[in-house]
């Protein structure tokens, strides 16, 4: 599974042997893979000044998460044509996702443990937004000029009624540059071609006898040519509609045919010239904001296991793997009976939801005795 819980509990010798008893029971009963997850030993400052930083840390947390899936669907959107490859563009650092969370360290150089932890987690944030600016930006010149080719692309397909016709036709099947005379394309029904051979020059005075070619066909029509003199063009399309023969408007420019596939050509090469340099700008800062979030979650810990557990500063970090889906609702039980005496109150409402305690609203599902945080990788799937 390609999910983690992030968890801490005091590090006292109570706690630490209740980590052991929760490695062993968890081991022997194959619910999970456990590390330690290391985190440094920041500067606490207030604990006023650590409330609010919890708070703020949460929007930033759900951004760094939102923004990461956005990047990942991004990298899928552009390698439409290799989707199987769209995994090995998603790396943190250059390893695979799993095995940055597993082997996770914090990053001293980017991130000095020695700063205050609001100015680490405003770098953090910072560096989040400036990514997420970038992204749009880029994202929308390559997906105008991807749906400008679409949109190219959609004329070039369809039926004979609605598709261009400028890659079908030629200037040998017009007669042009003529004062009197103009070539029309007629859509014809396919169980019609007889009666419209037998028909079309009768259907108005001054049609070209024998002046009718069969140019393209779809699945259910075709597209004829037929010449006539310019003075019966609408009594012509009127008596053609009468007989379900359609006239498609459509009358040859070479200068805006070849205007066209000149567009269709230069969106093309646009796309490809694009195309490099927006992947390895993804891959890289897919990178760098995934990595943002896994310090994120690791000041998180840290700061809630200090609101929670107190000072001084001593706690552990674990980093949990469930084995499979199926076995976390069991691993859950077993995480709360280890840690239930964290918070005797707060765990008997989790054995029992109808436990009401005054001032704090809790639920079931969402309250645990020891610090707990979610990664699910799985979302980038």
């Amino acid at each position: 599974m390609s999910e983690f819980w992030l968890i801490s509990a005091p590090g006292d010798k109570e706690n630490l042997q209740a980590l052991e008893r929760m490695n062993t029971v968890t081991s022997k009963s194959n619910l999970s893979y456990n590390t330690k997850f290391t985190i440094p030993d920041f500067k606490v400052g207030t604990l006023d000044s650590l409330v609010g930083l919890s708070d703020e840390l949460g929007k930033v947390d759900i951004f760094a998460e939102s923004l990461i899936k956005r990047m990942a669907q991004s990298v899928v959107e552009v390698m439409e044509d290799a989707k199987g490859k769209v995994q090995e563009n998603l790396l943190a650092n250059g390893a695979d996702l799993t095995s940055f969370v597993t082997h996770f360290e914090w990053d001293m150089a980017k991130y000095p443990a020695k700063q205050p932890l609001v100015s680490i987690a405003d770098t953090l944030a910072k560096q989040l937004a400036q990514i997420e600016t970038d992204l749009k930006s880029r994202t929308a010149a390559y997906n105008a000029l991807k749906t400008n080719l679409e949109n190219l692309e959609k004329k070039s397909t369809g039926n004979l009624f609605t598709r261009t016709l400028s890659d079908i036709v030629s200037k040998e099947d017009f007669v042009l540059d003529s004062e009197y005379l103009i070539t029309l394309l007629v859509i014809v029904p396919k169980p019609s071609y007889v009666q419209w051979q037998k028909t079309y020059e009768s259907l108005s005075d001054m049609v070209v006898p024998r002046s009718t070619k069969l140019i393209a066909e779809d699945n259910e029509c075709g597209l004829f040519t037929v010449t006539l003199f310019r003075k019966v063009i609408d009594d012509f399309k009127t008596k053609a509609k009468e007989n379900k023969f359609t006239v498609r408007e459509f009358y040859y420019d070479e200068k805006e045919i070849k205007r066209e596939r000149e567009e269709m050509t230069r969106l093309l090469s646009d796309r490809k010239q694009q195309y490099g340099p927006l992947l390895r700008w993804l891959k890289v800062n897919f990178s760098e904001a995934f990595i943002a979030w896994i310090h994120i979650k690791a000041l998180r810990v840290f700061v809630e296991s200090v609101l929670r557990y107190g000072l001084p500063v001593n706690f552990q970090a674990v980093l949990l793997q469930p084995h499979k889906k199926s076995s976390t609702k069991r691993l859950r039980e077993v995480l709360n009976s280890v840690f239930r005496h964290l918070d005797e109150v707060g765990a008997a409402s989790i054995l029992d939801a109808s436990v009401e305690i005054p001032g704090l609203q809790l639920s079931n599902q969402d309250y645990f005795p020891y610090v707990y945080f979610h990664i699910d990788l799985g979302l980038l799937d």
